[in-house]
């Protein structure tokens, strides 16, 4: 049957998702249109076809055992010179995000994997592009700010056309959690002291 290359991710949702990907193209990304604006949970990882089901039961039970959260981005970051992306920070969500990452990667699970970097939570708005194109994205969604209650996550697969196209979503077992005042800068300080 062959392998499939796989990545879970949570949505940005609209109108925020395509408005990031028409700015990741104008700063020159030739990859913006085949990938749907998101946070990833599980990067692209090759799988066998034949173990797809076992992938989506996972998934289904590590969705079952999260809850809805506020996400919240703003403000840009950077990973250069380490490597060559510029993304909008997740200001809040970030703990919920790592959580659900870990599960998913989980040992005992159909794919477990070890990560090239730490996971740190982001939307990538600019990769592999030439600095001053990557300076642009830094500096012109400095100001960028959106939140949404984040309520499950998908699984994507890679076409041969290097495009993301959406297999399935996933929703979390459980009431929405409303946001918490003054639990922006609570979870903040947390993230930060690390």
């Amino acid at each position: 049957m062959g392998t499939v290359t796989i990545g879970v991710s949570i949505a940005v949702p609209e109108p925020h998702g395509s408005l990031l990907q028409e700015r990741r193209a104008g700063f020159g990304d030739a990859a913006a249109h085949g990938i749907p604006t998101h946070v990833t949970l599980l990067p692209p990882t090759e799988v066998e076809q034949a173990d797809l089901a076992a992938v989506d039961a996972h998934l289904t039970r590590v969705a079952a055992a999260g809850r809805p959260f506020p996400m919240r981005l703003s403000g840009t970051g950077t990973f250069r010179p380490l490597s060559p992306v510029v993304y909008v920070r997740v200001a809040q969500g970030a703990e919920a995000c790592t959580w659900l990452q870990q599960r998913i990667r989980d040992a005992s699970g159909p794919v477990a994997r070890e990560l090239q970097f730490p996971y740190h939570p982001h939307v990538t708005v600019a990769h592999g592009i030439d600095d001053a194109a990557m300076d642009r994205a830094f500096e012109e969604l400095a100001d960028f700010d959106a939140a949404w209650p984040c309520t499950g996550f998908a699984l994507y697969e890679q076409g041969a056309d290097g495009v993301w196209r959406k297999l399935r979503e996933y929703t979390f077992g459980g009431p929405v959690v409303p946001p918490q005042p003054g639990h922006t800068d609570i979870e903040r300080g947390r993230i930060a002291s690390r």
